[in-house]
């Protein structure tokens, strides 16, 4: 090449190429986590199990590779000539100088489209917390008012009158009408809700519409319908479509019900259930009567008892008593102290009938006296012979003279000579 000069290029091969183009898809986010829509054509699987086909549009076309891992996630198959959106990322093909798109999802428009965003909803509601089992409520085991939100010519509202005639006569029927199917019914579903709230009478809540298809219940989907019942003060049972349908409606829902019917059966107890329950608060209310019945006659006992204690009469009847009962001690102690005294002057009697002399002379004794100046004679010492004395007995006295008056000592002595 005349003039140039070929250390002067840069020059690079194939493979720089291919690897740099591959890092740029990969540095580039958009690429990394497409929504493609379009048309399946030239659609094989291969003989090691992956799917390759091309999305086209009117002027372009785009390389896809599903791999067979991916194949268990899958819904739906390519096929040609469906018109579908799929999910995947950009990558370059360097063996054939391509780029293509590497698919993990393939949904079809329409209902597919519906599911996708359905999906989507959810996953940003569950994050908010809208669907947290913890935050949902219990039902009412009886209530007095049950509304209902459904169309008022659908066959949804005549089961579940039906129903509640037979099951639960007792309780209140509230229809809050309102469309159910359509662009209108989202706003018609919230306004029947408000009009709930605002009446205040409802005990629960119950939003029903019979089945039909994902479009068809696309309203119980709506974000405004989900919020609005999350907000709720009243607890809500969900019973859209049949049991297999699934909304986010049902997800906020304090409880699901399979149908209108079975949402019926939930809220409201049967009769003899309720007639039963009845008879047993019955006889919890008359034990807990005679209970307290008999709490009161014991606390109106104590209250009287403890009057009566304060009644003037109550204390001067105990003081008559107390006044009795002393009386009878000190009865007790004089009966007591006196026979003491008797015995003491029975034995002192005894002891003076002992020493009083009429008692000794009585028993043949005589007191001696001398008959001039009557002083007592009390042994032979003082006698002399031709003394006058007076013997006195018990029953009378006598004079005597006394003749050869001996002590006792002169006795004894002429004795022992």
């Amino acid at each position: 090449m005349s003039g140039t000069d070929a250390t002067s290029l840069q020059i690079v091969d194939v493979d720089q190429i291919s690897a740099y183009i591959q890092d740029m898809f990969r540095r580039d986010p958009l690429f990394e986590n497409l929504w493609v829509r379009g048309e399946v054509s030239n659609a094989r699987r291969s003989a090691n199990g992956h799917w390759y086909f091309t999305l086209k549009s009117a002027n372009a076309q785009l390389r896809c590779a599903l791999f067979k891992n991916s194949l268990p996630l899958i819904e739906h198959h390519p096929r040609d000539g469906d018109a579908v959106i799929v999910n995947g990322r950009i990558g370059a093909y360097p063996n054939f100088g391509t780029y293509q798109l590497y698919v993990d999802q393939v949904v079809t428009e329409g209902a597919g489209l519906l599911q996708l965003q359905l999906e989507e909803l959810r996953r940003k509601l569950e994050q908010e917390g809208l669907f947290d089992p913890s935050r949902k409520r219990p039902l009412p085991d009886y209530p007095k008012t049950i509304a209902v939100i459904t169309s008022p010519t659908g066959s949804v509202w005549h089961d579940i009158q039906d129903v509640l005639s037979r099951r639960y006569p007792l309780g209140e029927l509230l229809l809050s009408s309102a469309i159910v199917q359509g662009d209108l019914a989202p706003p018609s579903v919230i306004a029947a809700l408000d009009r709930i709230i605002a009446d205040g009478r409802a005990d629960v809540i119950v939003i029903a519409r019979g089945g039909g298809s994902i479009e068809d219940l696309w309203a119980f989907n709506d974000e405004r319908v989900i919020r609005a019942v999350y907000r709720s003060p009243i607890p809500v049972v969900s019973a859209i479509g049949h049991e297999t349908d699934v909304t986010l409606c049902d997800l906020v829902a304090d409880q699901r019900a399979p149908t209108p019917s079975a949402a019926a059966e939930l809220v409201a107890p049967h009769i003899r259930e309720y007639v039963q329950h009845l008879r047993s608060r019955s006889e919890t209310l008359t034990a807990l009567i005679s209970r307290r019945i008999a709490a009161e006659q014991g606390r109106i006992q104590g209250e009287h008892h403890r009057l009566t204690r304060f009644d003037p009469k109550w204390t001067l009847q105990q003081e008559r008593l107390r006044v009795d009962r002393l009386t009878d001690s000190l009865h007790r102690q004089l009966s007591d102290t006196l026979h003491r005294q008797r015995t003491r002057i029975d034995h002192r009697e005894q002891q003076l009938k002992l020493l009083d002399p009429r008692t000794l002379l009585a028993r043949g004794y005589a007191m001696v006296t001398d008959g001039a100046d009557g002083s007592r004679i009390t042994g032979t010492a003082a006698l002399k012979d031709g003394q006058s004395l007076r013997l006195d007995f018990h029953d009378g006295s006598a004079r005597v003279r006394v003749e050869d008056a001996t002590p006792e000592s002169a006795m004894k002595e002429k004795r022992n000579a």
